[in-house]
Formats: C-alpha cells, sequence, structure tokens
C-alpha cells in the first residue's frame, strides 16, 4: 500500500469527486494499518455525515478528537453533524471549542452563529457572524444569516441592511431575496414584496412545480382554463384561495389542486370550477399559477387585497348539528386554540401557554370552548384546575374532512382567540369574529403595529410588545373582553 500520507491524498481526491464509497474503503484501510490516525477516522466520519448516517458519523468524529484534541476542523464537523442530529448543546460545545483552539477559523464562528441562532439565542448568534464579518467581509451568507438574527429581533432596517448586502455580493442568493421578501411585505411594501417573493422557488424549502403548459404572467384568460396548485401550509390555502372568484369573473374556468383533506371546505368557495386533490390525475388544462403567486401576479397592494368575507362557507347541516351539540353550553363563547404545528424558531414563538387563558375564563358569562386539534390537546387534561375549557372530544373534523366541524362549530360561536395558526385563517374567511396572539416578531401578514387585518375585516390584532410576553397580550384581551361581554 502507498504510504499514508499518500493514501489520504487519495482518498480525499475520492471524496472531492463525489466518489465516496472509494474514499471511504481507502480511509478504512489506513484504519486498518494505523488505528490511531486521527484525519482518516474525521474524513470517515465526513463520509458517514453525507451519507445521512449521524450515528456513525458522531462516532468517527469523536473519535478523531478524541486522539487528536487539538484538532479543529473535526470538532468543527463534529458539531455540524450533532446539529444535524438535533442537539444542539453539543452542536454548540463543539464549535466553541474549534474557535477557541482556532481564533481565525471563520467557518467555526459561522456554525457557531447558526447554532446560536436555532437556539433561539439570537444575540450571541448576532456576536458571532459579525466575528464572521471581520474575518471575512464577503461571507455571503453571514450576511444573510445575520440579517435573519436582527430580523428575529425585530431590527428591521438594520436586517434589510445585511440581506441587500447578501444580494450585492451574490445576487442569485435566493434565502437573501425570500429573507428581504418577508420584510417588505411585514412593512407593507407590496409592489417590491412580491416581486422578492418568486425567489422562494429557489430557495431550498420549495421546488416549483413542473408542467408542460406555461405559467399564467397575468395575460388573458377568457375561455382557457388556469390550474391554481396550494404550496405550504393549510392556513396559506385558505387566505389565497380567494382569488379564484376573481379568475371566474374574467372568464377563466378555474381548477384548484389542493391537499385531499382540504376538497370539501374549499368546494364552498365561489369561482371554483373543480378540485383535485394532491396526488390525484390532473384534468387538461392551459396555464398553472402557484396558488401564492397570484397577489403578485394581481399587483395586489394594501388597499386592493380582496377582503370581501365570507368567500368559505360552513356545511348548513353541521352547523344546525353542532347547534343541538352545543345547546346546553350557555355564556359568551369563545373558541380558543394554542398551538400550531410542531417545529423550531419562529413556529414555537407562535405558540402561547394554556394558562394565559386563565384570565379569560375567570369573567363572569364567558365559555372557552376548545378548538386545539393535534399535539397540543394533551394539556387539556392538566388544565382543569387552572381553566375551565369545554372539550368536544378527539373526534372532530374526523369523519368530514379537514376543518368542516371546526368550520360549524365556529359559526356557533361569539368569539375565536387563537394563536397564529390556520385557525384564524379560516375564522377569517368564514367571516368569524376572530382575535390573534402574534408574537413580538409576526409573520409578514400582519404587518406591524395595526390592529387590524387588510385581509380579513372581522379579525383584530393583539401583539406582543416585547419578545415572549405573552401576559400584558392577555391584559390588553381581557380588557377589551370585558368591554364586549
Amino acid at each position: 500500500m502507498a504510504t499514508i500520507s499518500e493514501a489520504l491524498e487519495t482518498g480525499t481526491a475520492h471524496h472531492q469527486a463525489g466518489r465516496l464509497e472509494e474514499a471511504a474503503d481507502i480511509y478504512r484501510q489506513i484504519l486498518a494499518v494505523a488505528p490511531d490516525q486521527a484525519q482518516a477516522w474525521h474524513l470517515l466520519g465526513l463520509v458517514a455525515r453525507q451519507w445521512g448516517e449521524l450515528d456513525l458519523a458522531v462516532q468517527y468524529m469523536g473519535r478523531a478528537v478524541e486522539l487528536e484534541p487539538g484538532y479543529a476542523e473535526a470538532h468543527s464537523n463534529l458539531g455540524d453533524a450533532w446539529q444535524q442530529w438535533g442537539e444542539l448543546a453539543r452542536a454548540e460545545g463543539c464549535f466553541r471549542r474549534a474557535v477557541q483552539l482556532k481564533p481565525q477559523f471563520v467557518e467555526a464562528h459561522y456554525n457557531l452563529g447558526n447554532v446560536l441562532k436555532q437556539s433561539g439565542r439570537l444575540e450571541e448568534a448576532e456576536r458571532s457572524y459579525r466575528q464572521v464579518l471581520e474575518l471575512a467581509p464577503e461571507y455571503v451568507n453571514a450576511h444573510n444569516n445575520l440579517g435573519h438574527a436582527l430580523y428575529e429581533q425585530g431590527r428591521y432596517d438594520e436586517a434589510g441592511e445585511f440581506f441587500r448586502r447578501a444580494q450585492e455580493l451574490d445576487p442569485n442568493h435566493a434565502e437573501a431575496h425570500g429573507n428581504l421578501s418577508h420584510l417588505l411585505l411585514l412593512k407593507g411594501d407590496f409592489e417590491a414584496g412580491w416581486r422578492e417573493y418568486e425567489w422562494r422557488w429557489k430557495s431550498r424549502d420549495l421546488r416549483p412545480r413542473e408542467f408542460e403548459q406555461p405559467r399564467w404572467n397575468g395575460g388573458p384568460l377568457a375561455g382557457r382554463t388556469i390550474l391554481l396548485h396550494a404550496e405550504q401550509g393549510l392556513g396559506d390555502t385558505i387566505q389565497f384561495v380567494r382569488y379564484a372568484p376573481f379568475l371566474k369573473s374574467v372568464g377563466a374556468q378555474v381548477f384548484l389542486e389542493c391537499p385531499a383533506a382540504l376538497k370539501r371546505l374549499l368546494a364552498s368557495c365561489d369561482g371554483i370550477d373543480r378540485l383535485i386533490g394532491l396526488g390525484e390525475d390532473l384534468p387538461a388544462f392551459d396555464v398553472h399559477a402557484p396558488l401564492l403567486s397570484l397577489p403578485g401576479i394581481f399587483r395586489t397592494t394594501l388597499e386592493t387585497i380582496p377582503e370581501k368575507v365570507p368567500y368559505l362557507h360552513a356545511d348548513p347541516s353541521l352547523v344546525n348539528s353542532w347547534r343541538g351539540k352545543l345547546a346546553g353550553e350557555r355564556g359568551f363563547r369563545i373558541g380558543i386554540n394554542w398551538r400550531g404545528r410542531s417545529g423550531v424558531g419562529s413556529f414555537v414563538l407562535r405558540d402561547v401557554p394554556l394558562s394565559c387563558f386563565t384570565g379569560l375564563a375567570a369573567l363572569p358569562g364567558v365559555l372557552l370552548i376548545s378548538l386545539q386539534q393535534g399535539e397540543g390537546r394533551q394539556e387539556l387534561a392538566g388544565a382543569g384546575e387552572q381553566v375551565q375549557i369545554v372539550d368536544l372530544g378527539a373526534n372532530i373534523d374526523q369523519e368530514h374532512g379537514a376543518f368542516m366541524d371546526t368550520a360549524a362549530i365556529m359559526k356557533n360561536l361569539d368569539l375565536v382567540i387563537t394563536s397564529d395558526t390556520s385557525i384564524p385563517h379560516l375564522a377569517g374567511a368564514l367571516g368569524v369574529p376572530v382575535w390573534l396572539a402574534l408574537p413580538f416578531v409576526p409573520d409578514w401578514r400582519w404587518q406591524l403595529a395595526r390592529e387590524d387585518s387588510p385581509w380579513y375585516p372581522t379579525m383584530r390584532l393583539f401583539r406582543q410588545t416585547s419578545a415572549g410576553d405573552w401576559a400584558k397580550v392577555f391584559e390588553e384581551m381581557r380588557a377589551a373582553l370585558e368591554e364586549k361581554v
């Protein structure tokens, strides 16, 4: 066999060319004759990480740093593997060790910033990214991620500077364009915001649908068939299906492809000629458009948002059925929802502790009714001593389709109070009064400062004035509810 140095060079060449099997074989051959060769363990760990075998990756790279504690690159890559595994504290420790060993190690500083940002420690992440930019002023991703860390702190003008700087360095940086789009839309600059929002299709998170037919660019539709296709979350679909009647009004035949579970609810929307469940065979059509591209195509401004409600409707038979079931529940009926889909970052920040509703439940004549589905339902069992909530059971929306029971229940309520999930979109689309509790940094569609929503006339917004402070939000709600009841 060649010398270890030569073998490492050959293995690295295979590795860089993407020939991972060949590279791994050489690294194993090295370790068979030199089991204490730290670089071979490290490189074999990199291959395992690329294969998605994170357990082996941390084992191999952990062995490398045991053999050579001063191996900064191995510490950093071990941290990356731990981060992919979701072990953020371990990842942070590895990155900190790497920059301690090698203070000029740009990538380790950047990785440390990423794990701190993912952990919600935004000010610390900001410091790490600024350290990166001191060492490497043209590090594009550091500009973009620093902008995002500032955005999540509510420092919007500063964030915009870094998003734009990232674009100057790399005009095709999709994430920087996407981040800037959210900032522009949040601030109400729809003209530039919708344009930037189209960069979402070049990001890592979304992939555009491929069709033989062209994408609609706003041209004449009379006598033509357009396929709208849903994207992203259920709430997004509910919010932007409002554009279907506009397409119908200019002479188009309108098809909508959507999650199969939403077909029955969306069938109540005017202007849709045919609904196709995702995965079902598509009928013939002439042009297509992603649902969230319609505001940009229509050049929607804050003044021209289609705000007419209701544009979705509950099933009358279900409304009557739930009217009977709720007949014994007397008082000012408020449907509540406190959690959305599980995740990290901004999704977690939207969740409201169930205990926040205690003050509302204590008001005379107020009756809280749970609309919560999914993971949050188990919290009801332990909430009885703190707050009285009517639990309608775990079978809501199971028999009749997604949101069908929930919509019918909402039509029998006086008010809905909810965190930022799909629930406020449903209530708003139905024309039901809804109060929305928003985190300090809201989603772009709710804009800044305002108490109303241009998307939903029956909605009122209650905002955190400092990060994590739900107590003040619910104090304001309680005062407003006292007046209302």
